[in-house]
């Protein structure tokens, strides 16, 4: 992977950059049932992230996400100390919470519920989920406080026109009630329960982050509560900025188009006036021209012990006993022929290195994709001897009109692979004289029964007009 990690830094940099600006948006403060968690601990079952972890890993997170509603935990010094209640908002610092979310809470300190109490006065939005609070936590002055509390619910939840909401069923009902307490800041249509989406706001401009978080495409159409501006994609692999397509505006929001490929991601700007230099949104053409195939009759050179070969069609390097345990990078050299009619003025060329294919996904001892791609890993790609960049991720393709001309052309992609294939090859270590002098300090992981990965291009490659 070193040989791509400029492109791949610079993606991260990007994004990171943007995930600083100003400050977030998140519409919900959520809870965190710590007095329930503490009053559950057993004889070594004393871990409170495990314990609060356990209450909030059924479907209320996913339901609330799915909504289009991002979340902070909050507890009862945030509520009680830290926050200041504003029209309609529980602020802390500069960032402020509409909805306070009690999910499914038992036990809840008096004080903390008079805060809300106040919080909902103010026009804030207090909801409950699965149960109602029903008493203190501790001991110091628990029959009392558990009296005021149980009059606290009588006020907010119960009575013929309670301020505050119940919900009994999260699964169910909870982003449809949320919906007509307050707009989401995202809406998914249709719903997709894989993606995700970050939103920081400054002075200029309402930033948003999108992922998708699943192994296959999604489109979809995605309405955003900013009115009023001009979306932009700054796309963070190049760099470069574009006007993205509204489908709709309405008074209080914006519908963009959304296309993420397997595991991708996008950002959204709505600035609040347009960036100069951002490109226009191009309608092309059909191509009326045919894709050329260039998957067969590669010349290949393997960096690490000089071995060339001629494949004519392409394979993995674990079908050669020669390279099945190789760990490294290998060349790929190929020479094709294009006439003039592909580099006519509205005709754009991409190369294509294939489709990622979807995994079933299963259990994993470490965070993996489930997917299968035309790569294993990473592609440097030069065209007449200029870099054209690095693929790495979904789609495996990028747009190499500005570097092709007519009639010969030398296309050279360099292809890294994975060091478990040397390691799956090799005895394992033997650390027989360095536990004598030292002892047993570690036991190796996963080093029994390694087997070598596909490794290389595996295709099909095409030149594709756009």
């Amino acid at each position: 992977w070193w040989h791509v990690m400029r492109d791949l830094n610079d993606y991260l940099a990007r994004v990171s950059f943007m995930l600083r600006q100003g400050e977030p948006v998140n519409d919900v403060a959520l809870y965190a049932p710590y007095h329930d968690a503490w009053a559950s601990f057993t004889l070594g079952r004393v871990s409170l992230s495990q314990a609060v972890g356990a209450r909030l890993s059924g479907p209320l997170i996913p339901r609330l996400l799915e909504a289009g509603y991002n979340f902070d935990l909050v507890d009862d010094r945030v509520i009680t100390e830290l926050a200041r209640v504003e029209k309609g908002r529980l602020a802390v610092a500069r960032h402020g919470y509409s909805i306070v979310l009690l999910p499914n809470v038992e036990r809840i300190p008096a004080a903390t519920l008079r805060r809300l109490r106040e919080f909902v006065r103010a026009g804030g939005i207090l909801v409950a989920t699965g149960r109602l609070p029903a008493s203190a936590p501790g001991l110091v002055n628990r029959e009392a406080e558990t009296r005021e509390i149980a009059a606290l619910v009588r006020e907010l939840f119960q009575g013929p026109e309670p301020r505050a909401h119940f919900i009994a069923d999260e699964g169910v009902e909870l982003g449809r009630a949320l919906a007509r307490l307050k707009r989401p800041d995202v809406v998914f249509s249709p719903a997709s329960d894989v993606l995700g989406f970050v939103h920081r706001s400054t002075p200029s401009a309402e930033i948003y982050f999108l992922a998708n978080t699943g192994n296959r495409a999604v489109s979809v159409k995605a309405d955003f509560r900013v009115a009023g501006r001009r979306p932009e994609w700054w796309d963070p692999f190049t760099g470069e900025v574009t006007v993205a397509t509204s489908e709709a505006r309405t008074a209080s929001g914006t519908v963009v188009a959304l296309d993420l490929e397997p595991y991708g991601s996008r950002l959204l700007v709505f600035p609040s006036s347009p960036t100069p230099g951002a490109k226009a949104a191009l309608q092309r053409p059909t191509p009326i021209l045919l894709p050329i195939d260039l998957s067969s009759d590669w010349e290949v050179s393997f960096e690490q012990t000089g071995r060339r070969v001629r494949m004519e069609t392409l394979r993995s390097w674990t079908e050669d006993p020669a390279t099945r345990h190789y760990s490294g990078r290998a060349t790929y050299r190929k020479s094709f022929r294009l006439a003039e009619e592909f580099l006519m003025k509205d005709v754009r060329l991409k190369l294509d290195l294939g489709q990622a294919k979807p995994l079933q996904p299963g259990r994993a001892r470490a965070y993996r994709t489930w997917l299968e791609p035309p790569v294993r890993e990473a592609a440097e790609v030069f065209v007449n001897g200029k870099r054209a960049g690095s693929l790495w991720r979904p789609p495996y393709e990028m747009d190499i009109s500005g570097l092709l001309r007519p009639g010969e052309n030398r296309l050279e992609i360099i292809v890294s692979n994975l060091m478990i294939n040397r390691m799956a090859g090799e005895p394992l270590p033997d650390y027989t004289a360095l536990k004598a002098r030292y002892g047993e300090r570690f036991q190796p992981q996963d080093l029994e029964n390694l087997q070598p990965l596909p490794s290389g291009l595996l295709g099909p490659v095409r030149l594709v007009p756009y």
